[in-house]
């Protein structure tokens, strides 16, 4: 048995697999991403309270010999444990490593593949349709947001998707609407380009905020980030419906038929939601780069074929 292998048994750490696991529960926990494992990292301690651990099993050293230098090196036993699931489960496919995810999201980060979030909720015992639903990153979703957000501004803007088959739903399909969920959410920094809520739930895994199609999906509207925008869930219901649409400076044009609502209505308490939209010059909030803003193509269409005037 190996030096590590005699420690890790005399300390009755948790075997491999069992790290495996947690791993990919914690994964899932944190939306799909967690740092690389250092002295101070969250996920350390997080794993070590999963697992009841000890003191003398938290500060265990390893001490081996740094061949280039001829010197002693130490490392926490803990973290490399944590490294050697989390090697594993990359050679698996089940996460990609750091030196992957950097090429998509500038850090340096482990982070669920599509097979690992798999996993991941068959371990939790949740539902395999929550997959569609939570926003929880994957590598193959990152990389569509990258290529989303990288494309360049089209003068000439075709919110349209011509070859879309409305009545077969594939597996890029999926991904791609969930990339462009993600997409959207992300450039708006989970708050709404209305009224600015930005809101999650207790266990921070889903946010308020939902991404909107200007040219709808039922229209065959193209998953692009021109054709979106953030909108919580009231504002969406009403922009969807036509109580309002954005000029192509991104003020917002309310319909004239707010004026014909009974007084009663579109009020919460004291907050009258669907009359606020109609304040002079209200232009929502827009993400910071204005190459990723909403074409206008889009919005034109919105105007002459949603938009109740």
């Amino acid at each position: 048995m190996s030096y590590e292998g005699k420690m890790l048994e005399e300390l009755k750490m948790p075997t491999r697999k069992e790290v495996e696991r947690a791993l990919l529960k914690s994964l899932y926990k944190h939306g799909g991403v967690i740092k690389e494992f250092g002295a101070g990292e969250d996920i350390v301690e997080e794993i070590a309270k999963d697992f009841n651990l000890n003191e003398k099993q938290r500060s265990a050293f390893l001490e081996t010999i740094y061949r280039k230098e001829n010197r002693p090196k130490r490392s926490l036993l803990l973290h490399r444990l944590l490294f050697r699931a989390a090697d594993n489960l990359a050679k698996e496919k089940l996460v990609s490593r750091p030196t992957q995810t950097i090429h998509i999201t500038n850090k340096r980060e482990w982070m669920l593949t599509e097979g690992g979030y798999s996993t991941a909720l068959k371990i939790l015992g949740v539902s395999a349709v929550q997959k569609e639903i939570l926003p929880i990153k994957s590598y193959e979703v990152q990389k569509i947001v990258k290529k989303l957000n990288e494309q360049p501004r089209p003068t000439n803007y075709d919110p349209f998707d011509h070859t879309k088959k409305t009545s077969k739903i594939t597996k890029e399909t999926k991904l791609r609407s969930r990339g462009f969920r993600q997409a959207i959410i992300e450039a708006y920094e989970c708050r709404c380009a209305v009224c600015g809520m930005k809101i999650n739930s207790p266990d921070t895994l889903q946010w308020e905020v939902e991404a909107a199609h200007i040219v709808p999906y039922s229209s065959n509207g193209k998953d692009d980030i021109w054709n979106g925008l953030a909108l919580c869930r009231l504002h969406h219901w009403a922009f969807d419906v036509g109580w309002f649409t954005l000029k192509d400076d991104f003020k917002i044009l309310t319909s004239q038929q707010i004026q014909n609502l009974p007084a009663d209505f579109g009020k919460i308490g004291g907050y009258d939601f669907i009359r606020q939209l109609s304040r002079e010059s209200l232009t929502v909030l827009l993400p910071k780069r204005k190459e990723i803003h909403p074409h206008q193509t889009a919005m034109r269409w919105h105007r002459e074929n949603v938009f109740h005037l």
